[in-house]
């Protein structure tokens, strides 16, 4: 079958597209032929690697996909062969202590799909059953396969976690990225207002206005943590929500108001940094962070996707066999929204 893979580590010299092999399921999984799958900034650090990391190779790269069932492995049941189905990307299990307590995302062997087992860069995948949410036959493939992680990650940190209320204000720092898109949307059909969005560009920044962003701030025209300071009237924001990391997160702080918290799922600009405590006491603030989310997590925010009341925001959408080019477009960062591939 056709496939995006690595066969080592590194950069996207290392990314093929060819032949592999055609996964063969095991018990309580089931094949998936895929017809779209969304491209991650987890893509590219899977590529390069880490230590304790350890794929079997080649590695089919690809965290999100939907498409029909196209085989059913043993001790399977309430799935059949042509069920239209979206793939929950966080692997858990039922027999351990967090397992057993629905938080799947907690699990000691905790995984993704895409990350430590072979994606959905691929004309087909085997996944657990467990991870199988029936689409409706309205629901596009391109928009499951967007959505998937990053409203995941966005709902089971913004809502779950960071348990947003109506009323609340919040700053999410970038405008472009998937999660943060995601959580744009999130925040204001939760009801939390004003929603704060700092942006690096104006048509990122019209793009989150259009999400339903309030007020927006370009961090190429003016210090972001002082206008935060100043549109507050002095007074800071109620939650940030900050994946940026090393860049951002000092001033993401200073932006909280006091009892504040701050939501963090990633940290793209690196993850080691110094913090200022007597902010973090001397404010009473939280931090909170989360990774993916449980199972309860992607059905209800994916309900709401194909009911159409949040909208993954595609920017382009690429053919199988341009897969290392949506990866370079992806590496350079001029992506507003998710780069999708249809297979």
């Amino acid at each position: 079958m056709k496939a995006i893979f690595f066969n080592e580590h590194g950069n996207l010299d290392n990314v093929q597209f060819g032949e592999v092999s055609r996964p063969e399921i095991g018990p309580g999984e089931v094949l998936v032929e895929v017809k779209a799958a969304a491209l991650n900034r987890l893509d590219l650090w899977v590529l390069e690697g880490w230590p304790g990391l350890n794929l079997k190779l080649p590695h089919v790269m690809g965290s999100d996909g939907a498409g029909v069932i196209a085989e059913v492995g043993a001790n399977v049941s309430g799935w059949q062969v042509g069920d239209r189905v979206a793939v929950n990307p966080t692997i858990g299990r039922d027999d351990d202590y967090f397992g057993r307590r629905g938080l799947d995302n907690m699990c000691d062997n905790f995984s993704i799909l895409g990350e430590h087992v072979d994606g959905f860069f691929a004309e087909y995948t085997a996944v657990p059953a467990r991870n199988l949410l029936k689409m409706p036959e309205h629901a596009s493939f391109v928009a499951a396969a967007a959505a998937s992680l990053v409203f995941v990650t966005a709902w089971h940190s913004l809502i779950t976690r960071g348990r947003l209320q109506a009323g609340e204000s919040i700053l999410i720092v970038g405008a472009g990225g998937g999660v943060n898109t995601a959580a744009i949307q999130i925040a204001k059909m939760a009801g939390a207002g004003p929603i704060y969005v700092v942006g690096s560009s104006k048509e990122k920044l019209a793009n989150a206005r259009d999400l339903g962003a309030d007020v927006l701030i370009n961090r190429q025209e003016e210090n972001w943590g002082k206008a935060i300071f100043k549109a507050t009237n002095r007074m800071g924001v109620d939650v940030v929500v900050d994946n940026v990391g090393a860049a951002t997160f000092a001033t993401s702080l200073r932006a909280l108001k006091r009892g504040g918290r701050l939501l963090t799922v990633g940290n793209t600009s690196g993850p080691t940094f110094e913090l200022d405590n007597r902010f973090i006491f001397g404010k009473h603030l939280s931090i909170i962070g989360s990774t993916m989310g449980t199972s309860s997590d992607y059905a209800t925010v994916m309900g709401l996707i194909f009911d159409g009341r949040l909208h993954p925001v595609i920017d382009t959408i690429y053919p199988l066999a341009q897969g290392k080019i949506a990866l370079q477009r992806l590496a350079e960062g001029n992506v507003s929204g998710k780069l999708v591939l249809e297979i």
